[in-house]
């Protein structure tokens, strides 16, 4: 909605200029019916002694603030200075409060109850890798009972025998090695390779 459809209802802006006259700011006055002329005098008197006294305290007010920028000056109080302390008291505050002083200690909690998961994590990651080791230990005393099965001696052979006919250290350079093919629908026909394995 725009300023000129609002009519009659202004509203006070805390935010008014300095110095702006307070009938603008207020706006118009209400009817009056029971008002006289000496009680209308009185209040322009009054309304001029608040004025004035606004403008004083302005003309004042500026000035202090003028002094108080160079005393800031002469003690080397930057905006940045008063920023750090402004954080620093802040920080003190948020620090010294209940709700702080309970949100650390539940975090500090926390971080005990993980610290402790953590090492019983750790300690049962431990255990497994010394089972795992310990049956490593078993399984390598167990390979010379293996060794002597019937299963891995057959085992054993085989790879023995497709060693021997892979190897190239047997082969001339210009030889061709065959190599069976595994598939059922293929076996009477060998696969060639033309260049030694190395």
């Amino acid at each position: 909605m725009e300023d000129n459809d609002k009519g009659p209802q202004q509203h006070l802006d805390p935010a008014a200029e300095v110095g702006q006259d307070a009938a603008l700011i207020i706006g118009p006055p209400p009817p009056t019916s029971a008002m006289t002329e000496e009680e209308r005098q009185e209040l322009q008197v009054e309304l001029l002694r608040v004025e004035d006294e606004i403008q004083t305290l302005s003309q004042v007010l500026a000035v202090k603030e003028r002094q108080l920028a160079d005393i800031k000056r002469k003690l080397g109080v930057t905006p940045l200075n008063e920023l750090k302390q402004n954080f620093t008291k802040t920080w003190q505050e948020v620090t010294a409060s209940t709700a702080y002083k309970r949100t650390s200690e539940t975090l500090s909690q926390a971080g005990s109850a993980a610290t402790a998961a953590f090492t019983n994590m750790s300690s049962a990651i431990s255990r497994k890798l010394d089972d795992v080791s310990k049956r490593s230990m078993q399984h390598s005393a167990s390979m010379p009972v293996m060794r002597n099965t019937t299963s891995f001696k057959s085992f054993e052979e085989k790879v023995g025998s497709w060693k021997n006919k892979m190897s190239p250290s047997q082969m001339d350079a210009g030889e061709q090695m065959t190599v069976p093919d595994t598939e059922p629908q293929h076996q009477d026909t060998p696969t060639t390779l033309d260049a030694p394995l190395h």
